[in-house]
């Protein structure tokens, strides 16, 4: 079968046109011909071993790619997480691993969604809990998974959405998507500092949903230190560390304000979320999207492709998915 497979002894997947197909190894599980796979930075990362989820895996030939849509021998079209890798024809997956999709949505929606469904949602629901008519932040909001966030943060009731990034034109665009004020990352640090004092003044933020950590982390905690008085509690949930795994964090900081900080990601999440995910969230998402209440931008490419594009990252907010 074709596949993308990346060898021990290479830094990148090659595209190989006669991998062997996978076997189903018990009854749970299912032989999957996948129609399309994001790539996403969290299969980039594993890929490369350097995701903690990937400590202690032994080095082989593997297909990249954990997750996908695809269609199973009875016709049924379901999004499915993968026991082999996803960027290939042929894929197992496992029964209870898989949902269904509804009429209207498009394999690479149906592709590119789940993961920022997941590094989104779940956040919001169960790191923060979050309620109706907060004041919500989302740090790092031009990325694939930031646009998402913005309009679930929306659909679940959020009374004002505060985005930042670096990219002028995608901020723009998340003020039709539901975003209400928009922080441009490519100021000064003041101007940063003194444009957010100014909304957690006027409009208290409930809520941060940071992808990016680093310097703007360190920012935005800053502006939330107390100076001796009552402060405003704030959930502050990090899920992704693009600009930086590391950051400084003044003790003063937490002892001066009202904080709660956490993070959402593989290993957080209890079984009970995880298997609310499959079962509520996601199917809920597919749906808007079926409905065009969800928008989600795709760069669709072949599975040939791939090999040349691997270091592509997301651009102006669009997933990478790869039609097989």
């Amino acid at each position: 079968m074709k596949a993308v497979v990346l060898f021990p002894q290479n830094q990148a997947p090659q595209y190989i046109n006669n991998f062997p197909e996978p076997v189903a190894s018990n009854e749970n599980q299912l032989v999957l011909s996948v129609k399309a796979a994001a790539i996403k930075n969290l299969d980039k990362a594993r890929a490369s071993g350097k995701h903690y989820s990937t400590q202690g895996d032994i080095q082989q030939a593997k297909v990249i790619g954990g997750d996908g849509v695809g269609i199973l021998a009875d016709g049924t079209r379901v999004f499915a997480l993968g026991v082999t890798g996803m960027v290939a024809e042929k894929a197992i997956v496992e029964k209870n691993k898989t949902i269904a999709l509804p009429e209207g949505i498009d394999d690479a929606t149906a592709a590119a969604l789940p993961n920022a469904v997941a590094g989104s949602a779940m956040a919001l629901r169960f790191r923060a809990a979050m309620q109706a008519g907060e004041t919500v932040l989302i740090n790092g909001a031009t990325g694939f998974t930031g646009v998402i966030a913005v309009q679930i943060a929306r659909h679940y009731g959020a009374k004002k959405i505060i985005v930042t990034g670096r990219n002028e034109q995608t901020l723009q665009s998340l003020l039709q998507l539901g975003a209400d004020e928009i922080v441009s990352l490519k100021q000064s640090e003041e101007n940063i500092t003194a444009q957010l004092k100014q909304i957690h003044t006027v409009t208290p933020i409930d809520i941060i949903i940071d992808y990016l950590w680093g310097r703007s982390a360190e920012l935005l905690l800053e502006v939330l230190k107390g100076t001796g008085t009552f402060t405003h509690k704030t959930r502050f949930v990090s899920i992704g560390a693009v600009t930086g795994d590391t950051i400084q964090l003044s003790a003063e900081t937490i002892r001066s304000v009202d904080l709660q900080l956490s993070g959402s990601g593989l290993g957080s999440w209890s079984r009970a979320e995880f298997q609310q995910l499959f079962t509520d969230i996601i199917p809920e998402m597919f749906q808007l999207a079926a409905d065009h209440q969800l928008q989600a931008d795709t760069v669709n490419i072949r599975l040939e492709e791939l090999e040349s594009l691997w270091q592509t990252t997301d651009t102006d907010g669009k997933r990478l998915v790869v039609i097989i």
